[in-house]
C-alpha cells in the first residue's frame, strides 16, 4: 500500500517543480521531502523524476503516478467540501464543466428540474473547450462534463450519454431581415460570417454543414469561441452565424435575433454528459442525469 502522505508530498513536488518548492509549500524540511520521495520510489520500484537545473522532469512512471496524485488531492479537497456543506444543511458540492453551447442548452433546464427536489445545493460551473474536459474528468477536477456527443466513440474510461438534440439554424440580426425563411449554404459567399474557432466537436459539425452543401467554409469569417460575443456581433451588425436554436433561444424569444432554417442541416446537434466510469457519480450528479434523461 502506498503511503498517502508520501503521495501528497509527490503531488506538491509536481505542482511546484522542485523539492525545495514542495518543502516550502508543505512547511517541512527539504530532507523530509526527499525521504518521502525515496520511500515512494522504493515502494514502487521505479524512478519518478530526474533533477535538472531547471527543476524536475517526470519519468513515464512519474507521469502515471502524478495523475493519481492529483486525483487524491482533489478527493481530499472534496471530502472537506462535503463535510462543510453537510454542516450547512446543503448537498455535497457538484462540479460541472462543459463547452459553452452544451452548458447553455442543458444546465438551466437541469437546475430547474433539480431544484424541485433539492432546493439547497452547491454547484460550481467551469466553461472549457473540449480538449480540456477529459483531463479535468480524469483528474477529478469536475464530476460531469456537458459536451457535444455522438461525434465519435468516447475513450474506454469515459461514459457518454446523449440527453438532447437541437437543430442548427442560420442566426441573423435585424440588418438581415430581408433574408428568406430558408437558406442554402451554397449561397454562403453572399454573407459575412462569425464562426467558431476552437478545433472541437461544435466546429466540426458546423464545417460538416458547409461540406454537405458542397460549399467552402468562409475563409474571411470572424473566428470567435465566445457565444455571448458571437451573438452580440450578429445582433448589432450585418454578420450572421450558425448556432443550435437553443443556444440563441433567449435572443430569439425577444426578437433581437432570427433563426433561419438551413437547407443542408440534415442532422441535429447532439448534446449530453460525460463522466469517468471508474468513479461513482455523486448523488447530485446522478440526480441531474436522471432528470435530464427523463
Amino acid at each position: 500500500m502506498i503511503d498517502p502522505r508520501a503521495l501528497r508530498t509527490f503531488h506538491q513536488v509536481c505542482q511546484t517543480g522542485s523539492i525545495s518548492g514542495a518543502a516550502r509549500s508543505l512547511n517541512i524540511s527539504q530532507p523530509s521531502v526527499s525521504a518521502a520521495i525515496a520511500q515512494l520510489e522504493t515502494k514502487l520500484g521505479a524512478r519518478l523524476f530526474e533533477r535538472t537545473r531547471a527543476g524536475i522532469v517526470l519519468t513515464p512512471e512519474g507521469e502515471a503516478l502524478a495523475a493519481r496524485a492529483r486525483m487524491l488531492d482533489h478527493l481530499l479537497r472534496d471530502a472537506q467540501s462535503d463535510v462543510t456543506a453537510a454542516q450547512k444543511g446543503l448537498g455535497a458540492p457538484l462540479r460541472v464543466g462543459g463547452t459553452p453551447g452544451a452548458l447553455v442548452s442543458l444546465l438551466p433546464r437541469a437546475l430547474a428540474l433539480m431544484e424541485v427536489h433539492q432546493p439547497r445545493l452547491t454547484l460550481n460551473v467551469l466553461e472549457r473547450p473540449d480538449r480540456d474536459l477529459l483531463a479535468m474528468l480524469r483528474d477529478g477536477e469536475i464530476d460531469l462534463a456537458f459536451v457535444t456527443t455522438a461525434i465519435e466513440a468516447p475513450p474506454p474510461d469515459i461514459e457518454e450519454r446523449t440527453l438532447d438534440r437541437d437543430p442548427f439554424a442560420l442566426i441573423v440580426g435585424k440588418a438581415n431581415n430581408s433574408l428568406p425563411d430558408r437558406f442554402s449554404l451554397k449561397d454562403a459567399t453572399r454573407l459575412r460570417w462569425v464562426l467558431p474557432e476552437a478545433q472541437g466537436a461544435f466546429r466540426r459539425q458546423v464545417d460538416a454543414l458547409f461540406l454537405a452543401a458542397g460549399a467552402p467554409v468562409p475563409s474571411d469569417a470572424i473566428r470567435c469561441d465566445s457565444l455571448l460575443t458571437t451573438k452580440a456581433i450578429v445582433r448589432g451588425g450585418t454578420r450572421v452565424t450558425i448556432l443550435p436554436r437553443q443556444v440563441a433561444a433567449a435572443e430569439l424569444s425577444i426578437g433581437v435575433l432570427r433563426a433561419i432554417a438551413v437547407e443542408e442541416a440534415g442532422f441535429e446537434r447532439s448534446i449530453g454528459a460525460r463522466w469517468l466510469k471508474e468513479r461513482p457519480l455523486p448523488p447530485l450528479a446522478a440526480m441531474l442525469i436522471a432528470q435530464l434523461s427523463a
